[in-house]
């Protein structure tokens, strides 16, 4: 590559539309660009081509090579003249939780499921999109010809809908009808679920290119929001990422699919050829932002609440289910706030509980992904959430394994670049871009371990009394 070679990457997310430049050598991000999105749990995918358009604008002149990463699991139908048959239904839209309950139950049960696809249905894949659409739309769900994810639609818009639509491992390992450790559609979970078997987009390797543009912009394969993120941050062994925006992951790269019958890891195929498993929760950042703004303070207020409070505050403990929950599979949950005394209703305390009850949900995510022999050594704070001096001060405690922040960078779309300069490159493995100087936080003392662990056991305790449902926590 020469040394002006550029690459672009595109982060189409639940909120927005990032794009960054960056150089196809080093990784250095040279121009950047942002377009807000709807809010809500559908959309119209024209919104995200128009967010696109804007946030592009100016920004790619010299790109020789762009790829996407998309929000997973939304679900885009298309017709047979290719036009959008409904708003696209985003991985955050519960509607379809009794279809989930339902699809587990007509075949065989959650071991089956994940044995299958390494996913167990819940309300966030498409697969369980698809049932609630036939069920509950049939007239829309009968014009359906073809069904894409996110970023396979944006990929094939900006190649001018020229060719069929192609997607990757990474996202298609999300659907619910694809198998990650086959490398192929399950085509007789879609009939069941649907009654018939639209087209699905072609399944690209990691390096291989969708296209070109009209004016010959070379395209990648795109892939996953968070197959990108991993891709971006070149994960080493023992490195686990949390990230801490509108939905909170614990991922890490591994190098067997993991298959887990309780649902809480998703068996993911990762952006590289290996997999990706993966535990998520519902609420992340915007617990700190609800809990902030009920208080009356800003964010820089707010922490210092929080940091002002004792561990474990003071015995109050929230359970952040806002927008209800993915892990666990509580899609119509309430939050909820117990250990309530006179002595500990503060604002401080309420903050504390607010940043502990989060980090509580990502720290039984790190415990279920090490269930599924991925080692633990190091967790990677990405995210929003991951600014927040009190999330940076109580995570290594909660999570008892020392905790790094890289700095702060869109790694949805540096991931995405990343892999367009590899398909630019035509090479074996993707170009080096690490080596960033990353802040490492203060490494948890086994007094503090020890009080991370009361603090998840309370949590959990609140738990079953609010829900009903028990958990173990796993051993450091």
């Amino acid at each position: 590559m020469t040394a002006d070679m550029l690459v672009a990457g595109v982060d189409s997310s639940t909120q927005s539309t990032k794009v960054v430049v960056c150089d196809a050598r080093t990784g250095e991000v040279v121009r950047t660009g942002r377009a807000a999105h709807p809010d809500g749990t559908e959309v119209d995918p024209a919104a995200w081509w128009d967010a696109f358009t804007q946030a592009k604008h100016g920004l790619l002149d010299g790109v020789k090579a762009i790829g996407v990463a998309g929000q997973q699991h939304g679900l885009v139908t298309l017709d047979a003249e290719e036009n959008v048959v409904r708003p696209a239904l985003l991985w955050n839209d519960n509607r379809s939780a009794q279809a989930a309950v339902d699809l587990c139950d007509e075949l065989g049960g959650p071991e089956s499921w994940a044995q299958a696809v390494g996913l167990v249905p819940v309300a966030s894949f498409t697969i369980t999109k698809l049932r609630w659409m036939a069920e509950r739309e049939p007239e829309l769900a009968d014009r359906v010809a073809r069904v894409l994810l996110p970023h396979d639609w944006l990929t094939w818009r900006i190649l001018g809908q020229r060719g069929a639509p192609v997607t990757d491992r990474g996202d298609a390992s999300g659907t619910g009808y694809y198998s990650a450790a086959e490398s192929a559609y399950r085509t007789d979970l879609l009939k069941h679920a649907f009654g018939r078997t639209p087209d699905l987009p072609t399944v690209l390797g990691p390096a291989e290119v969708a296209g070109h543009t009209e004016d010959g912009v070379l395209v990648s394969a795109g892939t996953g929001d968070n197959m990108a993120a991993a891709l971006a941050l070149e994960l080493g062994p023992g490195d686990v990422v949390v990230s801490l925006g509108t939905s909170g992951t614990v991922f890490g790269r591994s190098a067997t699919a993991p298959a887990d019958a309780t649902g809480t890891v998703a068996g993911f195929a990762d952006a590289t050829g290996k997999f990706l498993p993966l535990a998520c929760t519902l609420n992340a950042a915007r617990v700190l932002t609800a809990s902030a703004a009920m208080l009356g303070v800003g964010q820089d207020e707010f922490d210092r609440l929080a940091l002002a409070a004792e561990p474990g505050a003071g015995g109050l403990t929230l359970l952040p289910y806002l927008d209800g929950e993915r892990t666990p599979n509580l899609p119509d949950a309430n939050g909820s706030l117990s250990g309530l005394t006179r002595a500990n209703m503060t604002p401080e305390n309420l903050a504390r509980a607010a940043v502990e009850g989060m980090l509580c949900g990502l720290a039984a995510g790190l415990d279920a992904v090490r269930e599924q022999e991925l080692d633990v050594r190091r967790v990677l704070l990405i995210g929003g959430g991951a600014q927040s001096a009190a999330v940076r001060e109580v995570a290594p405690i909660v999570f008892g394994v020392p905790v790094s922040i890289p700095p702060v960078a869109e790694y949805v779309a540096v991931g995405a670049a990343r892999q367009a300069a590899w398909a630019l490159a035509n090479t074996g493995e993707p170009p080096t871009w690490q080596g960033k100087t990353r802040l490492a936080l203060d490494e948890p003392t086994e007094a503090q371990r020890a009080e991370g662990r009361r603090i998840q056991y309370r949590h959990l305790e609140a738990r079953e009394a609010a829900h009903g449902i028990p958990a173990i926590i796993g051993e450091d």
